[in-house]
């Protein structure tokens, strides 16, 4: 294997990191010790909302800064723990006084608005269920997860519920409640304003026991067909956001965190909301949507030390024609953290000429809840890997079996499946309303999450690409990732969507979608140079005999880049769902 590993060299980082002997870490590791780094509900059991603001409230760190909201139009606003602990207490009586209790899914629709953190934490004090929703969904996404959630109440803001919510009131009996952030007057029993309603609650507020089996959190995550699905979580989960916060994120005291990712997106809550206020830590929230000036400007000025974002951001700053840390003082940042999908080797590289320290990437999925496998700040980085799997995680690599069994695969670089042990506190406990499908998702004591990657030597994880994506080629199985990743390591490429295009020769040919870097034309010359580039290094078995130059990919809003809508558009096909389509 090609070895152009970063080393690191622990003398140099500014603070030790948590995690320092990987395999003793690992050895000796239990997560009954975990529990002991938590506090549990005076009243019973284990809640996210004690444990994230409430416990921290009403000891040491009261008055330290829990929240930095920077909003689109430059307003700065700052919340203390305190603070915290007092509007979510407010949010939970307005919730109980209306009557919402146990279980009941409170959806939110908004941008990043402090009102939207502040009733996360509030929901979860009422022991509801909170169902975030991306503020640029259609009607149409909305009306589908309201209904398949059951939805009893929904908070947004006017302009969202005008446009989007108000046509769809006579289709959703059981929605109960409107709450409208910045509305001042109630508009009717059902439309209430949030503003008033905070206004006569109770600044104090007691967290009845919770089980930490109770349903905690409700994301949907579409598949390539069919309806989203409702991924359950439990309070439990926190026990993976703390060792992932600890581990993964290396959060200590003195950081400033910052996490890019919308709590429509399940980063935006694990790592938005929870991980950070479990460890105690600043957290910085941005209202506004990517622009490069704008977030190195944030990294500046909020002396942001530990930052945690998406391939397809890394990928837009990569287009510029910029020296950031010339520009920016961007001395306090320590760590980058990169989640979304796998991050290419050149977006490695590209952190360590421009930012002066590598981008690190890790793996998880909305069904795991937390991060499963990660490169870690003290270890060192193989760029185009995964890393290697945290504390508590076993995970592997397994074959299908004619019989419907797996096997497990324990011949390095071999590919497959990769798989989890179940059993880790944040792995999901069903698709709401499907249980046939969740079953469907765990064969012979594996999770199975359908991406397709190889294990090296050591123990790290390589993807490959969604067990759905693989092209096969002229008897060539050919992983999509791969052939992207080298594209990029051509000058004028800043992003690659790779498909499989039918054939009647080869049963599929390997198509490439190119958006080009500032300064590069789309010409026929430029592309007879990538077609060339692309066999030289890859073979003319694997690389693309097509390239197609496109401006912008088509993406999630997690930042995945949507190959199969990429593969519906070019064979003219119906698109599916495209609900978390990036605008």
């Amino acid at each position: 294997m090609k070895k152009n590993w970063i080393e690191k060299d622990l003398n140099t980082l500014p603070i030790q990191p948590n995690l320092l002997d990987y395999v003793k870490e690992r050895e000796s590791f239990t997560w009954e010790d975990v529990a002991d780094q938590l506090d549990g509900l005076p009243s019973g059991g284990l809640n996210i909302a004690h444990e994230a603001i409430d416990r921290h409230a009403n000891g040491p760190l009261a008055d330290k800064t829990a929240l930095i909201w920077l909003g689109e139009r430059g307003e700065r606003k700052c919340y203390t723990f305190a603070d915290m602990k007092i509007q979510s207490a407010k949010f939970a009586n307005v919730l109980t006084t209306l009557g919402f209790s146990k279980g009941d899914r409170i959806f939110t629709l908004s941008t990043r608005l402090p009102e939207l953190y502040i009733a996360a934490i509030g929901i979860l004090k009422n022991r509801s269920v909170m169902c975030p929703l991306f503020s640029q969904f259609g009607p149409e996404p909305i009306l589908q997860r309201l209904k398949r959630g059951d939805a009893k109440a929904l908070l947004t803001t006017q302009a969202l519920f005008d446009k989007k919510v108000r046509p769809l009131l006579g289709e959703l009996p059981e929605l109960r409640t409107v709450f409208l952030i910045d509305a001042q007057e109630d508009e009717s029993d059902q439309v209430r304003s949030l503003k008033r309603l905070m206004e006569s609650a109770s600044d104090t507020y007691e967290i009845l026991p919770t089980d930490p089996e109770d349903m905690s959190i409700l994301h949907f995550t579409s598949g390539t067909t069919g309806m989203p699905k409702g991924v359950v979580h439990v309070h439990k989960a926190i026990y993976t956001h703390w060792i992932s916060g600890q581990y993964v994120l290396d959060l200590h005291a003195s950081d400033i965190y910052w996490c890019t990712a919308d709590p429509g997106w399940v980063t935006g809550t694990s790592y938005g909301i929870i991980t950070p206020w479990l460890h105690g830590v600043t957290n910085v929230v941005d209202e506004a949507e990517f622009d490069a000036v704008r977030w190195y400007s944030t990294l500046q000025n909020e002396r942001v030390s530990v930052w945690y974002t998406a391939p397809t951001a890394i990928r837009r700053l990569m287009r510029l024609n910029s020296e950031p840390t010339k520009e920016y003082d961007l001395s306090p940042l320590r760590l980058i953290q990169s989640v979304g999908e796998p991050l290419n080797p050149e977006a490695v590289i590209w952190g360590m000429e421009k930012l002066k320290m590598p981008i690190h990437d890790n793996w998880w999925q909305t069904e795991t809840g937390g991060i499963m496998i990660s490169n870690f700040l003290s270890q060192q980085i193989r760029p185009g890997s995964m890393g290697r799997p945290l504390p508590g995680i076993e995970a592997g690599i397994v074959h299908h079996n004619d019989d419907g069994t797996v096997t497990e695969v324990t011949e390095p670089l071999k590919e497959g499946e990769l798989a989890l042990k179940p059993g880790w506190p944040s792995m999901f406990r069903g698709y709401l309303h499907d249980d046939e499908r969740y079953a469907k998702s765990f064969i012979g004591g594996w999770y199975l999450s359908g991406d397709l990657a190889y294990k090296d030597e050591d123990g790290y994880f390589w993807f490959v690409g969604r067990s759905d994506d693989i092209i096969k080629t002229s008897g060539h199985m050919v992983g999509p990732f791969e052939v992207e990743s080298t594209l990029m390591e051509h000058p004028s490429v800043a992003e690659a969507g790779v498909i499989g295009k039918p054939d009647p020769m080869i049963g599929q040919l390997v198509k490439a979608f190119v958006s080009l870097r500032a300064g590069y034309e789309a010409t026929e010359e430029l592309r007879r140079e990538l077609i060339g580039f692309g066999r030289k290094r890859l073979g003319s078995a694997v690389a693309p005999k097509e390239i197609e130059f496109i401006e912008n990919l088509p993406k999630t809003r997690s930042g995945k880049i949507m190959r199969r809508l990429l593969k519906s558009r070019e064979m003219g096909l119906p698109e599916g769902d495209i609900s978390t389509l990036e605008d």
